[in-house]
């Protein structure tokens, strides 16, 4: 028989969607006052894999990952999401968003996204929030699953991703050496 216990702590991780460079810019340091301070941020990518934004955010999109210092229960995604939430909020001009944020965690074994949208794959949480299954670490990489978003699959993503993952990884081994 299995017995129950905590799960580990994992990384938040966001990625920032956006047209506008000085958006990003607002919005990481707002995430920051409410997560902590970010131990990693990717450069800037071109996001040219979907229209699914362009009505209401416009065309030439830029996204940006962050990734922060403190590791957080799992259980807490659904209040990030709802922070995020509020965050993107906050840009909203003319009844449109300006910003996407997708908040997530990621562990040893994978990347789980926040998402309002119920799904197959996408267990329930709690508060409207479910959790996306969008990458497993397997065989030493990041593998995409049949309903991974195409920029989440992306080599150039899953390398930004092995990064920080190597980055969890030292805080657990760093984590578990304190003593109790």
């Amino acid at each position: 028989m299995s017995q129950p216990r905590p799960a580990d702590p994992v990384n938040l991780v966001m990625s920032l969607l956006a047209a506008d460079v000085n958006l990003i810019r607002e919005a990481l340091v707002i995430l920051a006052e409410n997560c902590g301070e970010p131990d990693f941020i990717s450069a800037y990518l071109n996001f040219d894999y979907t229209d699914y934004y362009g009505e209401e955010m416009g065309s030439n999109l830029i996204r940006r990952f962050v990734s922060f210092a403190a590791l957080i229960p799992p259980e807490t995604l659904p209040d990030v999401k709802g922070m995020t939430n509020g965050v993107e909020g906050l840009f909203v001009h003319g009844g449109k968003r300006r910003l996407n944020i997708d908040p997530g965690y990621l562990s040893s074994a994978h990347l789980i996204l926040a998402t309002g949208k119920g799904f197959a794959h996408r267990p329930y949480l709690r508060e409207g929030v479910y959790a996306d299954l969008t990458l497993i670490f397997r065989q030493g990489t990041f593998r995409s699953l049949p309903w991974t978003y195409p920029d989440y699959g992306s080599p150039e993503v899953m390398g930004i991703l092995e990064r920080i993952r190597n980055r969890y990884l030292e805080k657990i081994r760093t984590m578990r050496k304190r003593p109790s």
